[in-house]
């Protein structure tokens, strides 16, 4: 009698633990399910005078668009295993390090420059197109480009905003369905280049200004617009919009996004990212062509 109503007891007990699991399980879906509606709710359709403008290197793709551009160049056999090397070591120091560095990076892009000098242009953008097959295809984070789908499912025009090659960065967003990229550009003469840059590296302060010109060409209220960037280096194009979202952050710009009050998404851990702040609940739609990036880089190559 004692064993049966010890068993009755323990499946009472196992019933209700059941019970509560169960409760506790609804509870989490609905929890959610109202998060995902509220993510639905940005961007709203029907913004004219909105964009978004997203970062590329660490933001939408993991590691830096020129490695992989020179992993591609070297079994193409552009330059020396040397280089290979050094090639090899600064991108295991970005995956590590998760943000720029401009010493690092202005070393980079003068390797690149000595391996390009002499090419055509032609002929870089046709390999330009294997290479994003071979070593970008795989790294693009499924997390940033949801978030890009999602406003361009909202009829907003999505633009790429880097120190990359302006040409691999427009392969980029060609593949992913973007209007297009605004990045450093590398000059050329009778279509073959020379080693030398127009202007400046689209880096820090002057991602700030070309996106700057582009809104003013593109005729759209920046206030009514978002970025997104993992590195501190882009805190002025970030601080430009209405709607800044750290995505991967690095140190100084996660501490910077939480005093802000800016929106975090981390998807380096597959964890649901952190939410800082007043949900995002802009309006954001569609506006003009590809006019205005042609523009903008005039206006950088100026």
């Amino acid at each position: 009698m004692l064993a049966g109503e010890a068993s009755a007891d323990a499946a009472r007990k196992q019933e209700l633990e059941l019970r509560q699991a169960e409760e506790l399980q609804q509870g989490v879906f609905a929890a959610v399910q109202a998060e995902e509606e509220e993510e639905f709710e940005f961007p709203v359709a029907g913004d004219t005078r909105a964009a978004a403008f997203f970062d590329l290197d660490n933001t939408v793709m993991q590691g830096a668009a020129l490695f992989h551009f020179g992993r591609g160049l070297y079994k193409r056999d552009f330059f020396e295993k040397r280089e290979l090397a050094r090639f090899a070591w600064q991108q295991a120091w970005f995956r590590m390090a998760g943000n720029e560095n401009a010493g690092h990076m202005a070393d980079v892009r003068s390797s690149a420059l000595s391996i390009v000098e002499g090419h055509s242009v032609a002929e870089l953008t046709t390999i330009g197109e294997e290479i994003y097959d071979e070593y970008m295809a795989g790294r693009i984070w499924p997390g940033t480009r949801a978030l890009a789908q999602a406003h361009l499912d909202a009829g907003q025009k999505v633009w790429l905003v880097t120190a990359a090659p302006v040409e691999t960065a427009t392969i980029i967003a060609r593949r992913l369905g973007l209007t297009g990229a605004l990045g450093t550009v590398a000059e050329s003469v009778d279509g073959v280049y020379t080693g030398r840059l127009v202007g400046e590296p689209l880096h820090g302060p002057a991602k700030a200004e070309a996106v700057r010109a582009l809104a003013a060409a593109e005729e759209l209220e920046l206030e009514r617009c978002a970025a997104y960037s993992d590195s501190a280096n882009d805190i002025p194009m970030l601080s430009l919009v209405g709607y800044p979202y750290a995505i991967n952050p690095d140190s100084r710009l996660r501490d910077h996004a939480r005093e802000m009050g800016w929106r975090l998404r981390d998807y380096r851990t597959g964890r649901k990212a952190a939410k800082v702040g007043i949900p995002a609940a802009a309006g954001v739609g569609a506006v003009a062509g590809g006019a205005a990036a042609a523009v903008a880089l005039q206006r950088r190559r100026r």
